[in-house]
């Protein structure tokens, strides 16, 4: 009997309105102007059959990413975390490394460089410094929400440290635009070409814009082409889908693109990849 393919969210978002600002979560965003809890989650993930789930940091804080890993440590359906370091202070860099290493579900690291004022973030000296130790450990650095500002910085990135993962979030935030898409598109193959990088399949809502396999196409296929199924993986980017077509849409768009591909192509987007950039414990238990 041929077992179903383990589903891993390799993006889902946590937060506690109580523990930390999250100044961007503002009353003008409505439903995500709230504390987001695990139970939720975990609802919204057993809905859709999903096994696991990747949780990615909302804030530049300490204080989110311990709120993270206290949950991990209570519910079993997290597979891993992806946290925050102060990037730009190697020093600071290393003791918070060595503070999240301690917890077994420490797995990567990402900064919000679209919230960052600096243009040139991930050219800074003591960022690459700080990035290098993060290669040194093996974990892999998360790159957010990086069109127009930063995507062509990632290139760069990934040549400059090549022992690095990259992982390019949101496959870069496509724009709709033909003109710029074309230009994004020709920014993300010099990207794929970095043996080191892989790209997310994740936060390509649009808030007013319909959800739909047709409207998302033509970003899935360049990704098929540049990365191939091995260097893909999938996020729900929930619950900013809230703003749109909401966890079970968003997923079911994602389903019907997935179930295009061959067998093995599946496993690898939605727990392969996940796994191995990660370096998660298992692939779950399937359904």
């Amino acid at each position: 009997m041929t077992l179903p393919t383990p589903r891993i969210d390799a993006h889902l978002h946590l937060w506690d309105l109580g523990r930390s600002a999250y100044s961007w979560i503002t009353p003008e965003l409505g439903p995500l102007h709230t504390t987001i809890t695990a139970e939720r989650a975990h609802a919204e993930l057993d809905a859709c059959g999903i096994d696991r789930a990747v949780l990615v940091q909302a804030e530049d804080s300490a204080a989110d990413t311990a709120f993270m890993l206290e949950v991990a440590d209570t519910h079993d359906w997290v597979a891993g975390v992806v946290g925050w370091v102060r990037l730009d202070d190697p020093v600071t860099a290393q003791e918070q490394l060595d503070r999240w290493l301690a917890h077994p579900a420490f797995r990567g690291v990402r900064h919000l460089v679209h919230d960052d004022p600096r243009d040139d973030f991930l050219a800074l000296p003591a960022v690459r410094e700080s990035l290098g130790l993060l290669a040194d450990a093996g974990i892999a650095f998360d790159v957010p929400d990086a069109w127009p500002r930063h995507l062509g910085a990632v290139a760069d990135l990934a040549a400059a440290l090549p022992e690095l993962t990259v992982v390019l979030d949101h496959l870069g935030k496509p724009p709709a635009a033909q003109a710029d898409f074309v230009v994004w598109r020709t920014t993300l193959a010099e990207i794929a070409a970095a043996p080191n990088t892989v790209a997310k399949v994740s936060g390509l809502q649009v808030r007013g814009r319909p959800f739909t396999v047709a409207g998302v196409r033509p970003a899935w296929e360049a990704a098929l082409e540049l990365f191939g199924p091995d260097r893909l993986l999938w996020g729900s980017d929930w619950p900013m889908t809230l703003l749109t077509a909401g966890y079970a849409g968003t997923w079911e768009v994602m389903a019907a693109l997935v179930d295009e591909l061959t067998a093995d192509e599946r496993a690898t987007i939605l727990s392969g990849t996940a796994t191995r950039v990660y370096r998660l414990a298992g692939e779950g238990s399937p359904r």
